[in-house]
């Protein structure tokens, strides 16, 4: 039994009894420190975000934006594996290509009726495997199902952002 097949039962049979584990938290804090710069901390790992320099950025990290793209091609990878190994389908390799697109006359403020993100996103998924036409649409429908963000960006999602103000204490 595969590494991936064996950590996808145990947490099937985890989850099925033992109901106090399933929801799950993730968080990210981040902070603008110059320009449009900001430090991302995640699991403890720290993530440079930027926008090019033609953005008034210096260009020292991906874009909000971009990472959103790489989160969906690498969750979509990592589904794959999964779902291959559990379903016993043969996955020799994956690589996955997203391109979103948008309007930048909606995040300038140009017009209202512009959405400010990604109107479309679209890529492919490259594999290598020797399995049956069968399997492997079987195991595309699995991924598509169960793909935690490629999920996020198909439905209306519940956002809450609360603001908290400070004012600048005067100094002495």
């Amino acid at each position: 039994m595969s590494k991936f097949k064996e950590i996808f039962e145990h947490k099937q049979d985890l989850l099925r009894n033992r109901p106090d584990k399933c929801r799950v938290e993730t968080s990210a804090d981040s902070h603008l420190v110059e320009d449009f710069r900001s430090h991302v901390k995640t699991r403890g790992f720290d993530v440079i975000l930027d926008q090019p320099e033609n953005m008034g950025g210096s260009d020292l990290g991906p874009r909000p934006s971009e990472l959103l793209l790489a989160a969906l091609a690498a969750c979509h990878e990592v589904t794959y594996r999964l779902y291959a190994d559990a379903m016993d389908i043969d996955l020799q390799d994956i690589a996955v290509s997203v391109t979103g697109v948008s309007d930048a006359r909606g995040f300038f403020a140009v017009d209202d009726t512009v959405d400010a993100g990604f109107s479309e996103v679209y890529g492919e998924i490259k594999i290598v495997s020797n399995a049956s036409d069968d399997d492997i649409e079987r195991l595309r429908q699995a991924v598509n199902r169960h793909c935690p963000v490629l999920d996020d960006l198909r439905k209306p999602l519940k956002v809450e952002l609360k603001l908290n103000r400070s004012k600048d204490q005067p100094a002495g």
